[in-house]
């Protein structure tokens, strides 16, 4: 069941979320495109498709989020831009800085990758962050 706080902001949040997946051509991406964006926002731990399909109540049919998110076409990167050129106006940032990190050799999702932080190929999670560097403000 939603919460009640999503429940409020859900007409909101579907205009979103129509918006950022705009270019989505097919019927049963623009369907669950909504779907998959609450499930994020909902609470609970984990994030993953099963987790989420039962916390979604009657959307959540685990089957089709899984179809959307990992056998859907679509552009993971084209949506980042869009979702950046929605917020600039909003955070006006100076400078974003992208940054990815890895850790964790030991914990679960661990693969062979390159990272920065060992400067080789190693066993690692890799995570990535973004930061917003504000414009100082004038100096008096």
């Amino acid at each position: 069941m939603l919460s009640e706080e999503l429940a409020a902001v859900r007409c909101d949040l579907d205009d979103f979320a129509a918006e950022m997946f705009e270019p989505f051509a097919r019927a049963d991406q623009c369907r669950w495109d909504g779907v998959y964006l609450r499930g994020l926002l909902l609470d609970g731990g984990r994030k993953s498709v099963e987790p989420m399909a039962a916390r979604l109540g009657e959307d959540g049919n685990r089957q089709a989020l899984a179809h959307f998110v990992t056998s859907s076409p679509w552009d993971a990167a084209h949506v980042r831009a869009r979702l950046a050129w929605r917020m600039q106006p909003v955070i006006k940032p100076s400078a974003l800085v992208i940054d990815d990190t890895g850790y964790g050799d030991a914990s679960a999702c661990v693969t062979r990758q390159y990272t920065g932080t060992a400067g080789k190929v190693t066993n690692c999670q890799a995570g990535v962050s973004l930061h917003w560097l504000p414009t100082a403000p004038p100096r008096r």
